[in-house]
């Protein structure tokens, strides 16, 4: 059984067209699948947060950083190939919706 949590409040207004976006995600499983990096209990969890200017409000280009973690046995699968259990990336994109 898997659960999947995310939180995207409102976004915070610095102007009428610049926007700050928090972001919050996380993931529990009921059971491990090591083949899929998968631990039982909070598997990931994943934080981040976005600049967001509005050109239009259907059009919006943005810029933010995000932070990701495994858990448990997931991360020590991947410490043990050496590769990181933790890791922060820059994003950048669009927004738009017609």
């Amino acid at each position: 059984m898997a659960r999947h949590f995310g939180w995207k409040p409102n976004d915070l207004l610095l102007t009428q067209r610049l926007k700050l976006q928090p972001r919050m995600e996380t993931n529990a499983y009921g059971r491990r699948d090591d083949g899929r990096l998968v631990s039982s209990g909070v598997s990931d969890l994943e934080l981040g947060i976005r600049l967001r200017y509005e050109l239009v409000r259907e059009f919006a280009p943005y810029i933010g950083v995000e932070w990701a973690a495994k858990f448990g046995s997931a991360a020590d699968i991947l410490q043990a190939s050496g590769m990181r259990a933790k890791q922060t990336s820059f994003v950048a994109g669009v927004q738009f919706w017609y």
